[in-house]
């Protein structure tokens, strides 16, 4: 197949050297084209940084002008923070075939990705597309060389992936998803998820990036003098944090058992808490959640997202993905269902209200969701489903 991916993202540089093993032709989408090799190693490391494997790939072209690209594609999928999703798919859909069925994705989907689709379809009158979004991202990795190396530690035991039409399921795990993971690393293999709604509110990430980062900012302040004092994001994983991570997934939790009650019928039986999810995608009988993060030799070293002041002294920076993905992409889009479902959500509210005013935008007021502020429904601002035309739960489920 022809395969292009979108975005230069730490996952474009694992999957070019699998797709490509796997003989199909990738392509890539890039806005720095002139960075890139068209050969594109992957390392397989262990833990201790040990070499076992590495994957050669190869890229049969490189471009920032769609045109080059797309129109011959038969999968589309986007590498890239999720706030960036709708304005890839808006400037590549003139491209797409109208001729043919074409498969578009996402290697992390956990933002309503096929409303996204669906808007795109709808905007410029496509047919034929088939939308598939992975749950979350199959593998543990990182950038070496931009553009040219990649590293990963390995994958989690079991990924979860959305599609729609369903039928179309078992082609793209046949042709494309298990060349992803499961064929190179021997585990990692795909299963139908019962829904796109369910890998939405199923969250890592979207929950812990702002739970680490709230506790941040109660404990220190989000402020430090020296970039020697910033603790690490996980390695010192604390219990103020992991208090707020608990509290953020039980306010998660309230809409995922509402969802249930009010549709008995249906099988959300991939709509997780935080740690079922992980016990899910790593078999693991993990049972602590601050633990998990301590204790992880991959995640060790990464510090929080910071940028350095005129005067010297460090802060949080309120630009990065885990303030626009995490937050309008993620964490309102919950709050939103929550307050149609009825239900008080205060965790997700108290970090709402925080965001907002640290970005000077308007989210929220009084525990309700400020619909129709530009900060939410202005074009591409935010994912709540309002901005998809999507006013009911019914609309939502559907």
């Amino acid at each position: 197949m022809n395969v292009t991916i979108v975005g230069g993202g730490a996952s474009a540089h694992v999957l070019i050297p699998f797709l490509s093993a796997a003989e199909h032709r990738v392509r890539l989408l890039t806005r720095r084209p002139t960075d890139w090799s068209d050969q594109v190693a992957l390392e397989l490391q262990s833990i201790d940084g040990e070499l076992e494997r590495t994957y050669p790939g190869e890229l049969s072209r490189i471009s920032d002008d769609p045109a080059e690209v797309i129109p011959d594609s038969d999968v589309v999928v986007l590498c890239m923070p999720v706030c960036k999703y709708r304005v890839a798919l808006h400037n590549l859909a003139p491209h797409l075939s109208r001729d043919r069925e074409v498969y578009v994705g996402t290697i992390y989907g956990q933002a309503g990705f096929n409303w996204m689709v669906d808007e795109m379809v709808r905007d410029h009158r496509l047919g034929s597309v088939v939308t598939f979004a992975v749950g979350l991202i199959p593998w543990i990795c990182r950038v070496l060389e931009y553009g040219a190396r990649g590293v990963t530690y390995g994958c989690k035991e079991v990924n979860a992936a959305a599609v729609s039409p369903r039928d179309r399921f078992d082609a793209l795990n046949e042709r494309f998803l298990d060349a992803v993971c499961e064929r190179w690393l021997g585990k990692g293999a795909f299963v139908e998820a019962d829904s796109f709604l369910s890998l939405t509110l199923s969250v890592d990430n979207q929950i812990i990036h702002p739970a680490r980062c709230y506790g941040l900012f109660q404990r220190y302040g989000g402020r430090w003098q020296s970039a020697d004092e910033i603790p690490y994001f996980y390695r010192d994983f604390d219990e103020l944090s992991a208090d707020i991570l608990r509290a953020l997934d039980a306010d998660y939790t309230k809409v995922r058992e509402a969802i249930r009650r009010r549709y008995p019928d249906r099988d959300f039986a991939h709509m997780l808490d935080y740690l079922a999810l992980e016990r899910f995608s790593y078999r693991s009988e993990n049972t602590d959640i601050r633990e998990s993060f301590t204790t992880s030799q991959t995640l060790g070293a990464i510090k929080p997202p910071t940028r350095q002041l005129p005067d010297g002294s460090w802060a949080i920076d309120t630009d990065h993905r885990f303030f626009t993905d995490d937050i309008s992409y993620g964490v309102c889009i919950a709050k939103w269902i929550a307050q149609e479902l009825g239900l008080t959500v205060p965790t997700m509210d108290a970090i709402i209200e925080w965001v907002q005013d640290l970005r000077g935008e308007r989210y929220i007021e009084d525990g309700l969701l400020l619909v129709d502020e530009e900060s939410l429904a202005g074009r591409f601002r935010s994912g709540i489903p309002p901005v998809y035309g999507i006013r009911t739960i019914d609309q939502l489920v559907d």
